[in-house]
């Protein structure tokens, strides 16, 4: 189930500055971040939900990309975020 568009805007708002820059690194990682969570929940309903998990770790890398990225380009950005999101690294 895709992210309503309310809380996607507050997630947006919160880590990317305000709810019209969705192209920001920081608020892109708390989206992917935001979904995860919400197969995981999925997956520990559905184990046999093959196709589920392999979109979840598409997300993994994908989201490991952006914060590789983001480590690269803005140190402090990095980890403040990773902070804030609770990503163990």
């Amino acid at each position: 189930m895709p992210l309503a568009k309310e809380k996607k805007a507050a997630i947006i708002s919160q880590y990317g500055g305000n709810a019209q820059n969705t192209g920001s690194i920081e608020g892109q990682i708390a989206l992917i971040t935001e979904r995860m969570a919400q197969i995981s929940a999925h997956l520990q309903q559905n184990k046999k939900d093959f196709s589920t998990h392999r979109g979840l770790m598409q997300l993994v890398g994908k989201r490991r990309r952006l914060l590789n990225y983001l480590q690269k380009h803005n140190l402090e950005g990095y980890r403040s975020l990773i902070e804030k999101l609770g990503i163990r690294k």
